[in-house]
């Protein structure tokens, strides 16, 4: 409005400037203009001059058309006669409506038909044969008629091919897939350059025929040459030639060389071209391509190559072998074609548009030849079965293998429906549920009966808090209310919802101040005690003072207990026992290799999956504050990059800082004060001094004979007899066969090869057993004897721990002790070399620094102390010597075979033997002093197996040899010596002692 307001002012500023004269020469300037501008009727005369100039050309055109097709029909009259032109008059007399009944037979609607009618361009058309027939029908789908355009762009209305003998020669376009059917139209792309510019030169000139080929491959040639031979013997008997033209334009033909054509079938399709589409060039490969878009009218033979670039081949048009229209047989098929290619439309609807356009350009489904053409087009079949079809000349052959591909592609459509159906009816089902569970969501929420997920979660976390926030410390309270409030703020999608979200998971599942209910009766726990374990009294009475400090406080706190033996003994299972005696529940976990200290402190919250350790585990697990926890193969802690765990338990172990026990995830103080800890092991020199010193240690010895036939007889044999599904009176072992069990096949201090020692008889048992019931036959009582060890648990792995019966000069019996309990150790001693101040000593055995420390001391001392025994003998200083110990595969180490050796010593410079049947063990100064040694209990069984009667231990060790029952000390007679003097008395010059 502005600018129109604008250019008023402007214009009445312009008239006011200029005179009357000016301003009636603008009037009639303007009047000029309107004049020469045409006016609304003259436009609307224009266009119904144009649109009758339009009609004219349009009947022109149509007439034009007419003309072509009588012009066609005349030349066809001329070639094959009156016949031929009638057939020329009928399909030009077709309408491009199909007939309703057949399309509704086929399965196409009448709309359909219609619509195809009067917006598709036919692109079946009819086409001569060379006998005067009409040719075979083709199909376009809708995206090849997109592709390439309407026909009429691109040359006018496709017209029939000429005579056969017009086309003696073609050129070949190779097809990489699925041979052309007659009457078909198929894309093909090309990528010779010269191939496609010859047929742009021939679609200049006019119409442009070529000869399409599949391509041979190794199926499809091995296929057509074992199928195609009854048909084609003629072809695989003619001889192929090449043909060249010279230079003065006579063929040459050389029979000799290889047909470069061969990599294509002998029968082709004689194609018309009917359009040809340039494709972009390859940006990777740089070759140019085109796409041609080929309709097929007959069969052809190729004969030989004429010419090799582009490859033109010499050709014979192939005609149908002759039928009986009337036959019945052909009559069948034909009607079981049509029903069958009916099947597959309801299968497969995409074929419902081929359909209609064979029903607008050919309005005759009882047409064989033309029917098993289009039937094979349908079909999705591989190239050598497609193939085989197009090279059968024999309409009832050609109609029988159609109708199998067709059958083929029905059933295969059945299945496609069938597959289609099902996941159709799943994701249905899955909708119809996802669809129903939202309004469920939507109804529950709006009548306040359900919640959104993180009203939810913070309404459980709250409910399983509340109880407890009487017994929660106030500083963990109020971060357990500070992160519900935190949840409250967040989007249940970030990443932070879901850390804070099982952060408050642990916290409000932790047991604060919840105790389990725990037996504080002494006859209750002894009873229980003794019937998992037989001995270990140790462990038993420190268990019973624990529950009688118990019963008499009132309450209990936690302990730190620590089981150290060999392998067997039963530490892991008496962890249980404990658990059961009190009445508390039982976690277990081992240590043994384990090099992360999270582990035991747990994983800062930071990390992506990170946990607590596995004490804040243990406790959600059990749901108590105060539960039994074994803390397994304690000595066998590993140290790795990620921190030392052995640190970390001083923390957990101490009871005076495990009340305000800090995890690195929950990052509040827990209170494990009332945690019962039972840690085992099997030696305590692998455990750091500072850990060791916040334990208990109680050592388990291993089991003499006695005791452990009272274990097999009590515990071991019964289970062993179960496992084996066998009853008390199947079988029994006697006792001299247990003895020599234990005795000559289970030597260990445990028990635990001896567990597996008996269920191996057993389960032999039970496969005799399981045999004599599978024959019928009555087995009595297996009883197994001292003889029949042999045959069920095979030879004993261990003879006698005794080499001599009477020992040598040189030779003394010592005392050992190993992880598996104690063993005898014999020292030896021999002369090597004599001679003035030649006295030196060679030890042997594999043995450890310490131990080599105690020889070199032992031969010190001796040589001082033969002096004052002996002074006029100087055997030790003029006497290279050497020392060797049994077993050098076993390594052996540790103080306490000083007296031993110097016996040894002693016993060779004086030729004299030691007292029979004596052991002896305990570490020598070089003054003479003899000091305690450890594992009396372990030396005195050894000593017991290997028949030994009197022993010498130092003086330190007899509170300890004192504490051992009766059962052990049984039949032994032991000295205690402070000095070596003493253990000369009793060793070397028991003779005169005695």
């Amino acid at each position: 409005r502005c600018r129109a307001s604008t250019r008023a002012r402007d214009e009445r500023a312009r008239r006011e400037s200029i005179g009357p004269r000016s301003r009636r020469a603008e009037r009639e300037s303007r009047a000029a203009r309107d004049t020469s501008r045409p006016s609304a009727s003259r436009r609307i005369a224009s266009h119904r001059i144009a649109f009758v100039i339009a009609f004219v050309a349009f009947v022109v055109n149509m007439y034009a058309t007419r003309a072509i097709a009588r012009r066609l029909e005349r030349h066809a009259a001329r070639c094959k006669g009156a016949h031929v032109a009638r057939a020329v008059r009928g399909a030009r007399a077709r309408t491009t409506s199909a007939p309703r009944a057949l399309l509704d037979a086929l399965g196409a609607g009448r709309g359909d038909a219609d619509a195809f009618g009067t917006r598709t361009r036919n692109a079946f058309v009819s086409s001569v044969d060379g006998d005067g027939s009409t040719g075979s029908t083709g199909s376009s789908s809708s995206s090849s008629s997109s592709a390439f355009g309407d026909s009429a762009s691109s040359g006018g209305i496709m017209v029939s091919a000429s005579h056969p003998s017009s086309h003696p020669q073609v050129l070949a376009v190779p097809l990489p897939r699925r041979p052309l059917m007659p009457g078909i139209i198929m894309p093909v792309k090309v990528t010779d350059e010269k191939l496609i510019a010859e047929l742009e030169d021939m679609r200049n000139r006019g119409q442009a025929y070529v000869g399409a080929f599949l391509q041979r491959t190794d199926a499809a040639s091995s296929a057509s040459k074992g199928e195609g031979e009854d048909v084609f013997d003629a072809l695989s008997a003619m001889k192929r030639t090449t043909t060249s033209v010279g230079l003065d334009g006579e063929e040459m033909v050389d029979e000799d060389e290889a047909d470069p054509a061969d990599h294509m079938h002998d029968i082709g399709t004689f194609a018309q071209v009917h359009n040809i589409v340039r494709l972009p060039t390859d940006s990777t490969t740089g070759e140019e391509s085109a796409t041609l878009l080929l309709l097929g009218h007959r069969r052809l033979r190729k004969l030989g190559t004429m010419k090799r670039d582009p490859m033109v081949v010499k050709v014979e048009h192939l005609k149908d072998e002759k039928f009986d229209a009337n036959d019945d047989i052909i009559k069948a098929t034909t009607n079981e074609v049509v029903a069958t290619i009916k099947d597959l439309l309801k299968t497969n609807p995409l074929h419902k548009e081929t359909l209609q356009y064979f029903a607008q350009n050919f309005n005759d489904f009882q047409d064989p030849p033309k029917l098993a053409d289009l039937g094979a087009s349908m079909c999705s079949a591989d190239d050598a079965q497609l193939q085989h079809v197009l090279e059968l000349l024999s309409v009832k052959e050609r109609l029988d293998a159609t109708l199998e591909l067709l059958k083929k592609e029905v059933e295969i459509g059945k299945l496609q429906a069938d597959i289609g159906k099902k996941v159709e009816e799943k994701i249905s089902g899955d909708q119809r549920r996802y669809f129903l569970m939202e309004q469920l969501k939507s109804i529950k929420k709006e009548l306040g009966m359900e919640r959104d997920d993180k009203t939810a979660l913070i309404e459980k976390f709250t409910k399983r808090f509340e109880p407890k926030r009487a017994s929660v410390p106030e500083d963990t309270a109020k971060v357990i209310d500070e992160e519900l409030q935190k949840l409250g703020g967040l989007e249940p999608s970030s990443s932070e919802f879901n850390v804070t979200r099982n952060y408050l998971e642990w916290l409000t599942s932790l047991p604060w101040g919840v105790c389990g209910d725990e037996k504080l009766d002494i006859s209750h726990a002894q009873e229980v005690l003794d019937s998992d374990h037989y001995g270990l009294e140790d462990v038993k009475d420190r268990i019973l003072e624990f529950i009688a400090v118990g019963q008499l406080l009132g309450t209990t706190q936690g302990k730190i207990i620590t089981m150290v033996g060999p392998p067997g003994v039963g530490k892991t299972s008496i962890g249980q026992s404990i658990a059961k005696a009190l009445g508390r529940k039982f976690y277990r976990f081992s240590v043994g290799g384990m090099s992360d200290v999270a582990e035991i402190k747990g994983h800062r919250r930071t990390y992506v999956g990170a946990m607590p350790g596995k004490l804040i585990q243990c406790l959600k697990s059990t749901g108590v504050c105060n539960p039994v926890v074994l803390i397994d193969e304690i000595d066998k802690l590993g140290r790795g990059y990620q921190g030392d765990p052995a640190s970390a338990l001083l923390e957990l172990l101490d009871p005076e800082q495990n009340g305000t026990f800090l995890d690195h995830y929950l990052d509040v103080p827990v209170d494990l004060s009332k945690v019962l800890f039972v840690c085992t092991a099997n030696v305590l020199d692998t455990i750091p001094g500072p850990l060791l010193d916040r334990m208990e240690v109680v050592r388990l010895s291993g089991y003499i004979t006695d005791e452990k036939v009272q274990i097999a007889r009590t515990y071991l044999e019964k289970a062993a007899r179960e496992k084996s599904g066998l009853s008390d009176g199947d079988a029994s072992i006697t006792d001299a066969a247990m003895a020599k069990l234990i005795g000559d096949y289970c030597r260990e201090a445990g028990v635990r090869n001896l567990q597996k020692h008996l269920e191996k008889v057993y389960r032999k048992i039970a496969l005799k057993v399981a045999r004599a019931k599978s024959a019928d036959e009555k087995l009595d009582s297996i009883v197994v004897d001292v003889d029949d060890l042999v045959d069920y648990v095979g030879q004993p792995p261990f003879a006698t721990d005794r080499i001599y019966d009477v020992t040598p000069p040189g030779v003394v019996t010592g005392l050992a002790w190993t992880a598996m309990g104690g063993s005898t150790l014999y020292i030896e001693c021999t002369a090597i070399d004599s001679g003035d101040g030649k006295g030196a000593l060679k030890t042997t055995g594999q043995l450890g620094d310490v131990m080599k420390e105690s020889s070199t001391i032992a031969h010190t001392f001796t040589r001082g102390f033969l002096e004052l025994k002996d002074p006029g003998n100087k055997y030790l200083a003029d006497t290279s010597l050497h020392v060797h110990v049994p077993a050098g595969a076993t390594p052996k180490d540790g103080p306490s075979a000083g007296i031993t050796i110097t016996t040894s010593l002693l016993s060779l410079a004086m030729n004299k033997p030691v007292k029979p049947n004596l052991a002896m063990t305990g570490e020598l100064t070089l003054t003479g002093r003899v000091l305690p040694i450890g594992g009396v209990k372990e030396k005195t069984i050894a000593a017991r197996r290997s028949g030994v009667k009197t022993i010498i231990f130092p003086e330190g060790n007899k509170k300890d040899y004192d504490e051992l029952s009766e059962d052990i000390r049984e039949g032994l007679d032991a000295h205690f010596v402070s000095t070596y003097d003493e253990v000369y008395r009793q060793a070397l010059d028991w003779e005169a002692s005695s």
